[in-house]
């Protein structure tokens, strides 16, 4: 295994987290020779690494006729993830039929027909959908338009929905209730209402509609008895658009004073409604925190720009901004560089150049600003030669961002297949307490017993000059806290699985996360944040006490690995607080500057006189250039990159620079999100960090580029 882990490394194609999921593919009898066979055909591996359809490349040697479909599978989750749901659909087109892959669009009168007065038809909301216009329109259809009645549930609103119900079945009409996951005081009379209609007293043309977020609060009778439906929102930049105009009109086009600039803008507003929304699917490169923006938010943005535009003899771009970032979208932002992130976005969007005919608002120049002289067709026509699957140059991302969220989607996917596998063994195989067990017997084999607490204190003191002692002391209290809660829940299920001990809920769910390769809960709630799976966390703890074992022994270190603290925000104030008492300075006033250096952490052999190198860090959205020391755009197909050692070096009364430098946020781990912390931060963050970089801050805002500490394999 060294040896074939040695081999590897000489290429760098290959990430390391590829190359451990295809050793663990050994572990599996017909893959038992699989790693030296990859190592064997490297070249021919490589080259279905990188084709643009990996799924579909025949394997070398005598894999391609030994494994089935279902075993390629695994092969093409080691070696690219980004294509496993490609190939899961070839794979369910193959063994059932392709219609379970195609999408379905909803057709109100197929479910019309197949329901009956005594069976509600439930529409199951997803964010960014409202199937009211839909409904509306088919009662138009129906000639119902005048025996509808509808009604928005909330507090207060039980009363009149009920006598709404009663009149409605004695009168024969339609009546809809929406949100009903807003009212679930009142779903148990919506219950007994429902199982109480008659079907001789009735009239044959009842029906009850209801739309409700999916609520634990709902009857699940009415579930069971009722027809379900579900509208996806639109799903693509261009079927945002398409989305958009579907409500305009030539005569709104037309019904502003200075209509070229009211269509050349309203065409901004909507490539910017359209990046907004679908830059959520990128994960933490489109958001930190995936938000819910609404047509409402376009509407009122649309309604606005139209009275401004009236009013104001010149163009109020500063007014327009301001309203539409700060107020209608940034309404709904929490996040303060998800706030930087968004305004830097509408900046391309809403400019005097934007009114210019060709401006183009990505590099290719595929999408960019029409004739403003076109009619409504005209625009409609243009929206539909846009292609069909976005390209991540309208929202400012590298390439990249499309294995990235490729990847999400598959290891989603794959998590709730986990979920789904049955907990007992067929066919004579190992039981789900076989696998627990030895996993639980694994661990409490490799983690060492807690640190020597009073023996660290001895040896570094609470000093006034140094208060690195100090943060070693904390670190070592909470790294003992996890350590002592970990041996005590190993053993205490290794005696329920032997029947010594009652298994309790909390150890039930603890087996399932050690079979499931999870951390388990029980440890999390005492663990710094991470996303590595079990056999990866296990080791990367292992690690963080090492680093904290070596300072303990050899002294303090002369490069502080950052992501092997428990709270780094404990370190770095402790870093400026010696900077503070050495010059005798408010600790308010000071700050840190920044330089990355050429050294490597290696070669860094003492600490600096004042400050701290700091190492262990990941960039994710770029990559760090060491010949010109500046931020430089990723490789294809390289997700992650290691950044240099960085200086950080206090000061006091510092002003940050105004250009050449990209303000860079560090977060604790790749979801970026955390709970927000009363610094108006998110808990997942660290502190930012000034890069050096020749191109604009704003280039790598739209990149989403960040540091972490710790990644998620």
């Amino acid at each position: 295994v060294l040896h074939l882990y040695r081999c590897i490394r000489l290429f760098d194609w290959l990430s390391e987290r590829a190359w451990r999921d295809i050793m663990a593919l050994t572990n599996l009898e017909t893959f038992t020779y699989f790693a030296n066979d990859f190592v064997r055909y490297l070249q021919e591996f490589r080259d279905i690494f990188d084709s643009p359809e990996p799924h579909r490349k025949p394997l070398p040697g005598r894999w391609n006729n030994r494994l089935d479909q279902f075993q390629k599978l695994l092969v093409l989750r080691c070696l690219r993830g980004d294509k496993v749901t490609n190939a899961m659909q070839d794979f369910i087109a193959n063994n059932l039929e392709p219609r379970f892959i195609e999408p379905h669009t909803a057709d109100l009168m197929t479910v019309f027909k197949e329901s009956s007065t005594t069976t509600p038809l439930i529409f199951v909301l997803s964010p960014g959908t409202d199937p009211a216009a839909d409904l509306y329109k088919f009662a138009d259809e129906m000639k119902f338009s005048k025996k509808f009645t509808a009604i928005s549930l909330g507090q207060g609103q039980g009363p009149l929905a009920e006598a709404m119900m009663e009149n409605s079945i004695e009168r024969g009409k339609w009546v809809f209730f929406q949100n009903c996951h807003l009212a679930p005081s009142w779903m148990p009379s919506l219950e007994r209402l429902i199982e109480a209609i008659s079907t001789d007293k009735v009239h044959r043309d009842f029906r009850l509609w209801l739309t409700s977020l999916p609520s634990n609060k709902f009857p699940v009778t009415i579930l069971q008895n009722g027809s379900k439906m579900t509208i996806e929102p639109p799903k693509g930049f261009k079927a945002n658009l398409l989305k958009s105009y579907g409500n305009l009109s030539d005569h709104f086009l037309n019904s502003c004073g200075k209509g070229p600039e009211f269509k050349a803008l309203l065409l901004s507003l909507c490539l910017f409604h359209g990046n907004v929304l679908e830059r959520r699917k990128f994960g933490p490169l489109g958001f930190n925190i995936p938000y819910e923006f609404t047509d409402g938010d376009l509407r009122i943005c649309i309604s606005q720009l139209k009275m401004f535009l009236n009013e104001y003899s010149v163009i109020p771009f500063k007014v327009l901004k301001y309203t539409a970032g700060e107020i209608n979208y940034g309404g709904r932002v929490t996040d303060d560089w998800d706030r930087r992130c968004i305004m830097t976005i509408l900046e391309d969007f809403y400019n005097p150049e934007a009114l210019i005919k060709g401006h183009n608002f990505s590099e290719s120049g595929i999408y960019h600003q029409i004739q403003t002289t076109c009619d409504y067709k005209g625009y409609i026509q243009y929206i539909k030669s846009l292609p069909l699957n976005d390209m991540p140059e309208i929202f400012g991302l590298h390439d990249n961002a499309n294995i990235t969220f490729a990847q999400n989607e598959t290891f989603a996917l794959l998590n709730s297949i986990i979920q789904l596998q049955p907990k007992s063994a067929s066919n004579g195989g190992r039981n789900h307490e076989e696998i627990a067990g030895e996993v639980a017997e694994g661990i409490l084999q490799k983690i060492p017993p807690p640190i020597n607490l009073r023996m660290v204190m001895k040896r570094y003191p609470v000093l006034y000059e140094e208060s690195m002692n100090t943060v070693l002391v904390q670190e070592v209290i909470r790294f003992n806290r996890l350590l002592e809660v970990m041996m005590q829940t190993l053993k205490d299920l290794l005696k329920a699985l032997k029947g010594l001990v009652v298994m309790s809920l909390q150890l039930e769910l603890m087996a399932t996360s050690l079979y499931n390769n999870t951390v388990p809960e029980l440890w999390n709630s005492k663990a710094y944040p991470s996303l590595k799976p079990l056999s990866s966390w296990v080791i990367d703890l292992l690690q963080r006490i090492h680093f904290l074992e070596t300072w303990i022994m050899d002294g303090i270190p002369s490069v502080f690995w950052i992501s092997g603290f428990f709270f780094p925000q404990a370190f770095l104030t402790g870093t400026l607080q010696n900077f503070a008492r050495k010059f005798l300075i408010s600790i308010d006033t000071i700050s840190f500057s920044f330089q990355v250096m050429r050294e490597t952490a290696s070669e860094l052999k003492v600490r600096p006189n004042e400050g701290c190198y700091i190492c262990g860090l990941f960039l994710e959205g770029a990559r760090w250039d060491s010949q010109a020391l500046e931020l430089a755009e990723s490789r294809p197909k390289e997700l992650y990159t290691e950044m240099a050692v960085i200086w950080l070096l206090p000061m006091s009364n510092r002003k940050s620079p105004t250009h050449g430098f990209y303000l860079c946020p560090i977060y604790k781990t790749l979801t970026r999100a955390g709970t927000l912390s009363t610094t108006g931060h998110s808990t997942n963050y660290v502190i930012a960090i000034e890069i050096p970089t020749s191109k604009s801050e704003g280039h790598w805002i739209k990149r989403g580029v960040a540091l972490i500490c710790a990644l998620d394999y």
